[in-house]
């Protein structure tokens, strides 16, 4: 889906109006995305800086969306867990920005080809308007290729034919230039 026509939805979901979330910017690529959220009486807490529950929706669904739209339709992607550290008192603006490389897209599809699950843990700072860290967060993903283009998963009988090579490596038949 085009970035431009995401970025219009995620402005418009219920959840991120509520909260105040904007999302600034997306990449045509979605290897960038940067997101704000103003102080407002309805995002601001008991002490007068912004509720945690704000800052985190404004970082929650961000890696999961752009590695979507990265990987496509073969893959399925989760959030699987958060860790969120509240590091000074937000006020006024604050502001994420998520990063992804082609590199961490490229290391992610090779690990996922195997069929087997791949949970990248990807951190993001919730930053103010003076530059200092409000929160830092580390969200876990989960990434699988969809059942149906999944290798197929060798047998207990083909497990049991295989023997470590010199190296370790358990993928060696027994009878591949072995002397008995």
């Amino acid at each position: 889906m085009r970035a431009k026509l995401i970025r219009w939805w995620l402005n418009l979901y219920g959840p991120f109006m509520g909260a105040g979330v904007r999302v600034d910017h997306i990449s045509p690529d979605y290897l960038a995305v940067d997101v704000s959220m103003r102080m407002r009486p309805w995002n601001r807490n008991a002490v007068g800086t912004h509720f945690g529950g704000s800052l985190y929706s404004m970082v929650d669904p961000f890696y999961m969306l752009m590695l979507m739209q990265r990987l496509g339709p073969d893959y399925i992607v989760w959030d699987q867990a958060a860790h969120i550290e509240f590091v000074s008192p937000g006020r006024g603006t604050v502001r994420a920005a998520f990063r992804l490389t082609e590199a961490q897209v490229d290391a992610i599809l090779a690990e996922a080809a195997s069929g087997l699950a791949v949970r990248p843990e990807l951190p993001v700072e919730v930053v103010g308007e003076d530059g200092a860290v409000v929160a830092r967060v580390r969200k876990l993903l989960y990434v699988r290729l969809k059942p149906a283009l999944r290798p197929p998963v060798p047998s207990p009988e083909t497990l049991a034919d295989l023997v470590p090579d010199q190296a370790g490596d358990p993928g060696v038949p027994r009878d591949a230039g072995e002397v008995r």
